[in-house]
C-alpha cells in the first residue's frame, strides 16, 4: 500500500526512512572488528548520523556540492567551488566523483587521513563543547559597555 504524505508529514516520512537506511549503515560498522577497540564507538557513530541527516536534505543518500557548500556556510567556514570539489575527492578517494555517500562519510570521519572536511567538522564539535549557553534574557547594556 502506497503512502500519500504531504507537506510535514512527508518530511517526516522520509527522515525516518533515511534515518533507518543510515542505522543499518552503523550497524555494519559497529559489526566491523576493525572498530572494536573504538571507545564510545555507537555514539559516535550516533553523532556523525545526524550531522550527516542534516546536510542531506532531500535523502538522496548523497551528499552534493551544494550540500556540502551549505554545510560549510552553516559552519562558517565558505569556501569556493573548487575547494569543495577539492574536499569531496579527498573523502571518495580522488575520483572525478562529484558526491559521497554516507559510509564515504564515515571512513572520512574515522580514518587516520585528516581530511580537510574532517578537520572542519571536528573543530566545529569542539567549539560546541567549549561555548557556554547564556539562557534567559540578554544581560542589560551599560555606558561603560559603549566603545
Amino acid at each position: 500500500m502506497e503512502k500519500h504524505l504531504q507537506g510535514g508529514k512527508a518530511f517526516g516520512y522520509l527522515k525516518s526512512q533515511q534515518e533507518e537506511k543510515l542505522n543499518s549503515i552503523n550497524e555494519i560498522f559497529l559489526s566491523d572488528p576493525k572498530y572494536a577497540d573504538e571507545e564510545d564507538f555507537s555514539s559516535k557513530l550516533e553523532k556523525f548520523k545526524n550531522k550527516y541527516m542534516e546536510f542531506d536534505h532531500n535523502d538522496q543518500g548523497d551528499i552534493d556540492i551544494m550540500g556540502l557548500k551549505r554545510m560549510l556556510e552553516k559552519l562558517g567556514v565558505a569556501k569556493t567551488h573548487l575547494e569543495l570539489k577539492k574536499m569531496i575527492s579527498e573523502v571518495v578517494g580522488n575520483t572525478t566523483q562529484e558526491t559521497f555517500c554516507y559510509t564515504d562519510f564515515l571512513n572520512m570521519m574515522l580514518g587516520k587521513r585528516n581530511a580537510i572536511l574532517r578537520l572542519i567538522l571536528m573543530f566545529e564539535e569542539k567549539g560546541k563543547d567549549q561555548e557556554p549557553k547564556e539562557t534567559g534574557p540578554p544581560r542589560r547594556k551599560t555606558f561603560s559597555d559603549l566603545p
